[in-house]
């Protein structure tokens, strides 16, 4: 992957013959507390002093991913809006600043249906966010789930059920990533021989999860079950030479992983 443009709200990346941009929502400040050692355990006096706080809480980027065929725009994932902190709500002018015009995305598809993915479908004056939307993609398992959001009630009886193994389009697969949420999905994105997973909330911390995957997160919906598909995700894309995606990783959030003597090493690009 190459990187071919950026700027504070986005980097778009060259993968084979389609593109891809990174686009910073924004960020959020949580406690300390919501990290989980095993046994469901909170950090004590021993929390990791690797790991940067701001004011005494972790500092999460909040990431979206659009993928550009030359066609039309597939969106993963939309943001949070003005649903949840002020110091969320930019996907719009990240949109812009990469010169993405929304009338392009087709397509929305999401890795899961908390707040910080999903209430980016309406912009804060009540409008749509993406005019032209065609399809609207929800895990399966999480349809009641979506259905359950006062906010997004008009998208209710548009929303379509996604599986893993789907194709969204030539250069797009939904992959099972289950654990964070019961129907979080992946997305695998090939063009010319690389591959790219767009992976969501497999990581929340990277300063701490990839040397440490054992560590969960408090809103994790099944802990162990989250915990073993990192490590299994880890491993594979370390292992298959995969570029990574985040929701939650330092934006851009896109990168490399590779295996170290005790966990795992995320190198940025």
């Amino acid at each position: 992957m190459e990187r071919i443009s950026d700027g504070p709200f986005h980097a778009t990346y060259k993968i084979g013959d389609i593109k891809v941009t990174s686009l910073r929502d924004g960020y959020v400040d949580m406690p300390v507390r919501r990290l989980r050692q095993p046994g469901d355990k909170p950090f004590g006096d021993d929390f990791p002093s690797q790991v940067p706080l701001f004011d005494g809480a972790l500092r999460l980027s909040v990431n979206a991913f659009a993928i550009d065929d030359g066609e039309a725009i597939t969106l993963i994932d939309t943001g949070s809006s003005n649903a949840w902190h002020p110091t969320m709500g930019f996907l719009p002018k990240a949109l812009s600043e990469a010169k993405i015009a929304v009338d392009r995305i087709r397509t929305v598809a999401f890795t899961h249906t908390h707040l910080d993915h999903i209430h980016g479908l309406v912009l804060p004056d009540g409008r749509e966010g993406f005019p032209q939307l065609s399809r609207l993609l929800v895990p399966r398992a999480e349809l009641d789930m979506f259905r359950s959001v006062a906010r997004l009630s008009r998208f209710y009886d548009r929303a379509e059920p996604s599986d893993p193994g789907q194709r969204l389009s030539a250069n797009i697969e939904a992959v099972a990533a289950v654990g964070h949420e019961i129907g979080h999905t992946g997305f695998h994105v090939t063009s010319g021989g690389e591959t790219l997973l767009v992976w969501g909330d497999l990581v929340h911390v990277p300063s701490l999860q990839f040397d440490r995957p054992e560590i969960t997160w408090e809103f994790d919906a099944d802990q162990e079950q989250a915990r073993a598909t990192r490590l299994r995700i880890l491993a594979l894309a370390a292992d298959s030479a995969w570029c990574v995606a985040g929701a939650h990783l330092d934006s851009p959030g896109v990168g490399r992983v590779s295996r170290t003597e005790t966990g795992f090493r995320f190198e940025g690009l």
